[in-house]
């Protein structure tokens, strides 16, 4: 008897996430020293994690040796009055990624389906077949999420719709009058599930906390990943009714979060310029991508985000020569976007070194 005759049959067909190559590992493949490497895979911010936070990092380093604080008390606590919320509508997670997975291990079951859009974050799929539920997922409109398709493809087994604003890898948001119609319709036994990982990158994100205090059954996802530059630390939050954060703690892992991750994050929350240059400087690079990729005769996808979808004929051959170049992209076949590639928004030096590396590609 194998492992495979013991193990869950979900467990034998679930596909496995893949992440962006590791600076290390591509210099080490390549033979070129790591600082040679410009990673632009997974949208991590350019300019890094706010001094101060470092410096909380540096100061929680001798603590290392005592568990860290259980419920993420002082950290709810500030979130909770910068969202204007109570601490108890305030869950924290390994990333925001493991808050999806502890709303799948929540609400999915066998019998029960989750709706996303097809080229959707992946995770949402992941989780969906890991607890055994069926992930309907619902073709891009324009690569923006159909909101009435999302609607259409909701039926009474539907548990948990999934939308992203700004969508990773696309770029696209929908705007907030679609979301508030789309709220308006959704089923009361449908839970919505509304990614903001991305909403610093925005000028102004929609708002649905008016939606949760009436009762809507939403929770909304944010991340320390993106603009506050602790992806390493895999730290992020959810806001919701205190009810559903009830539920979400009976399946939440003890110490889910470490107590570094926990102290940058506070930290990195009362260095509000730090992301408001992080914000200014994307916007400028979105502008600096965009204009010399469309000079290259490239296609992209208008971004909401730190990165561009960009259209190649090959994308296989250009993603291997940039690598072979020290330049680590994202390719899309597993979100169904074959013909594309993720590249996240880099410093002014950067995407200059960048855009002259694929003028060269491009003409040979």
């Amino acid at each position: 008897m194998t492992y495979n005759d013991l193990v869950k049959k979900t467990v034998l067909t679930q596909p496995v996430y893949e992440p962006g190559k590791p600076i290390d590992l591509v210099a080490r493949e390549i033979g070129f020293d790591p600082e040679e490497i410009i990673k632009l895979a997974s949208n991590e911010n350019p300019l890094g994690a706010s001094p101060k936070a470092i410096e909380a990092i540096k100061k929680e380093a001798s603590s290392v040796n005592q568990y860290p604080e259980n419920s993420c008390y002082f950290l709810r606590q500030k979130l909770a009055t910068r969202l204007e919320l109570t601490e108890d509508q305030i869950i924290v997670g390994h990333g925001s990624n493991e808050i999806i997975s502890l709303l799948t291990n929540a609400f999915v079951e066998p019998g029960v389906n989750t709706v996303m859009g097809k080229s959707a974050f992946i995770s949402y799929k992941l989780f969906t077949l890991l607890a055994g539920g069926t992930p309907i997922e619902v073709p891009l409109k324009n690569f923006c999420h159909d909101l009435d398709a999302m609607l259409a493809a909701i039926n009474s087994d539907t548990r948990i719709v999934y939308l992203p604003c700004p969508n990773n890898p696309t770029g696209t948001a929908n705007s907030a009058d679609e979301i508030n119609q789309f709220i308006e319709k959704l089923p009361d036994h449908v839970v919505l599930c509304f990614d903001e990982a991305y909403a610093e990158y925005q000028d102004s994100p929609p708002d649905l906390r008016s939606w949760i205090a009436k009762g809507k059954k939403i929770i909304c996802l944010r991340t320390f990943s993106k603009i506050y530059g602790l992806a390493g630390l895999r730290i992020g939050y959810g806001y919701c009714q205190s009810e559903l954060t009830s539920i979400l703690n009976r399946v939440r892992p003890p110490f889910n979060v470490n107590g570094v991750a926990q102290k940058a994050a506070l930290a990195a929350l009362s260095d509000d310029d730090w992301v408001k240059q992080s914000k200014s400087e994307n916007d400028q690079g979105l502008i600096q991508l965009t204009d010399g990729l469309t000079e290259l005769n490239l296609a992209i996808v208008p971004s909401k985000g730190n990165f561009l979808l960009v259209q190649f004929e090959k994308s296989d051959s250009i993603c291997q020569q940039l690598l072979n170049k020290g330049f680590i992209v994202r390719p899309l076949k597993g979100y169904s976007l074959p013909d594309h590639l993720r590249i996240t928004i880099g410093t002014k030096e950067q995407n200059r070194k960048l855009l002259v590396v694929l003028k060269e590609i491009l003409q040979n």
